[in-house]
């Protein structure tokens, strides 16, 4: 059974950093796509950093050179380091994997709008004080 869990969120100031973590498991294939979305009220989930399993990644112009999406394939964990942040960077983030030999943007996109096509974590919240 595939098991996506993430841990990190919390509240900071408006230039801090945060780490979010994402323990995945359960898969049996290597070429498993992830990625990070996050949510906010009233507001469609949006896809902001993806790795597919050659490594490729993919952000947002949103969080482009301010987030950084990385994997450690021993641990199985899928992190999301966030610097410089902002108040707007405020919301629920969520932990998403599929499997196939996807592009990090044809995940995004996929995840985005087929959100059935993967498996989600059930996201940490993350508040951005100013």
């Amino acid at each position: 059974q595939i098991h996506l869990v993430e841990s990190g969120g919390g509240s900071v100031q408006a230039g801090g950093s945060l780490r979010l973590s994402c323990a995945v498991s359960g898969f049996t294939d290597r070429r498993v796509c992830m990625g990070w979305f996050r949510q906010v009220p009233g507001k469609a989930r949006e896809g902001i950093a993806a790795i597919a399993n050659d490594g490729s990644t993919r952000y947002a112009d949103a969080i482009k050179g301010r987030f950084t999406i990385s994997q450690d394939n021993a641990k199985n964990t899928l992190y999301l380091q966030m610097d410089s942040l902002k108040p707007d960077d405020s919301a629920m983030y969520y932990c998403a994997a599929a499997k196939g030999a996807l592009t990090a943007d044809s995940f995004m996109r996929t995840m985005t709008d087929f959100p059935d096509f993967g498996y989600w974590g059930q996201g940490t919240q993350v508040t951005v004080s100013s």
